[in-house]
């Protein structure tokens, strides 16, 4: 299988506006996400696909590969969509281009549920890891997502799920991390599908599939990066690095 890594970049961020190109340990962010992605070394190609000549310019001058969007997008989802439209590949990973602490074996592990008889079966697949600090588990910038016994997504939410009404159960939460890996043709077919209600009420694209009934794969992960989302998050990185 052919597998490439798509990174949407958009330079306006409602939370944290030019957060891509804020600086890490004397880096921009989304250089950083770009380099970290390639060198995991499980891609055939690496792209950020951007809105904005500056983030353009910043890859490129890094002797990275970019590609600018034809039109405007609602989601990141749709920006890579177009990017791929014209690609001859198998496997696509949106890698979200505030993730720039991007590591091999969170991804391989990500890729190999394609694999096999079962594989064959599964059309969208995405990462999370078991979020412990109640705080983190309430914070509405904390994605939350329920699975089923198969480790198929039920639902996610910026609220706290499932809810302890029973102090007693052995609850576990788990944070959504944001890079996905979808077959083309099941990339291809999602910009088709209109923004659902949940996903609207929620601003959490991959509601989209499950209120289509797509089914979504889960993978665990001990991650433990930073997602760049807050000024606050990028101290937090800081420090990480």
């Amino acid at each position: 299988m052919k597998k490439i890594a798509l990174i949407p970049a958009r330079y306006g961020a409602t939370r944290f506006p030019g957060k891509l190109m804020a600086k890490l340990g004397g880096k921009s962010v989304i250089l950083r996400t770009y380099e970290s992605t390639v060198n995991t070394g499980v891609f055939d190609e690496v792209i950020v696909v951007c809105d904005s000549d500056i983030i353009y310019q910043e890859i490129v001058q890094n002797n990275g590969k970019a590609i600018m969007s034809r039109k405007e997008h609602e989601c990141g989802t749709d920006r890579i969509a177009e990017a791929v439209a014209d690609m001859d590949v198998d496997i696509v990973v949106n890698v979200q281009g505030d993730e720039p602490f991007t590591q091999k074996g969170p991804l391989e592990k990500l890729l190999q549920v394609f694999e096999g008889e079962a594989g064959k079966q599964v059309q969208v697949a995405s990462l999370m890891q078991e979020l412990k600090d109640w705080k983190s588990i309430e914070d509405p910038n904390y994605v939350k997502v329920a699975v089923d016994k198969h480790f198929n997504a039920l639902f996610f939410s910026r609220s706290v799920i499932p809810y302890p009404r029973n102090k007693e159960a052995r609850s576990i939460y788990y944070e959504h991390i944001g890079i996905y890996a979808f077959r083309k043709q099941t990339l291809l077919e999602f910009t088709r599908l209109p923004v659902s209600p949940l996903e609207n009420a929620e601003k959490i694209e991959c509601l989209r599939y499950l209120e289509n009934g797509i089914p979504m794969k889960m993978v665990v992960t001990e991650y433990m990066g930073v997602e760049i989302d807050t000024p606050e998050d990028l101290q937090k990185a800081t420090q990480l690095l």
